[in-house]
């Protein structure tokens, strides 16, 4: 296995990049992501290979991000983001500049938001967010399509 200090530099980026878009405060998100390779280097004994080390790190960053939530419930979430990949997906997306998507997926309901939030700026599988969120890969990819779609109406509608 990898030491602390390649599985930090070759993962910090990205969970940098996900807990900012999900915080809009670069310091929180720089904690947070601090926070997770700290939980990981406790719990690294557990991690038992069947997911992929993105994907287990993924998930202690969301379960950090929950408690900070929890300890701050006055914080606002999400208004900028960094990038929007895959191109299948950023047809609907990219049309809006980036403070308008912020803050429509801000409004979009659980687990919609969440869902579009780790394929987007996590860049992560259908079948790393299952994992994530407990479900299946068929779940996050029905899901992800769904609020999409719902994203897409929304646009729409506002057009008309």
């Amino acid at each position: 296995m990898q030491s602390m200090d390649e599985i930090y530099q070759k993962y910090a980026k990205m969970v940098y990049k996900y807990l900012l878009s999900r915080t809009q405060s670069r310091d929180v998100a720089e904690e947070l992501t601090q926070e997770t390779f700290y939980q990981a280097i406790r719990s690294i004994k557990r991690y038992d290979g069947s997911c992929k080390l993105s994907t287990w790190l993924c998930a202690i960053a969301r379960n950090q991000l929950l408690v900070y939530q929890r300890k701050h419930p006055q914080a606002e979430e999400l208004k900028e983001c960094d990038r929007i990949t895959e191109s299948a997906e950023k047809s609907t997306l990219e049309s809006m500049d980036k403070v308008e998507l912020m803050k429509r997926l801000h409004l979009c309901p659980e687990p919609f938001r969440e869902i579009l939030y780790l394929r987007i700026f996590g860049t992560l599988s259908f079948k790393e967010i299952g994992e994530i969120m407990g479900r299946t890969e068929n779940w996050a990819r029905v899901t992800y399509y769904r609020g999409k779609e719902k994203l897409r109406k929304d646009v729409e509608q506002d057009e008309i």
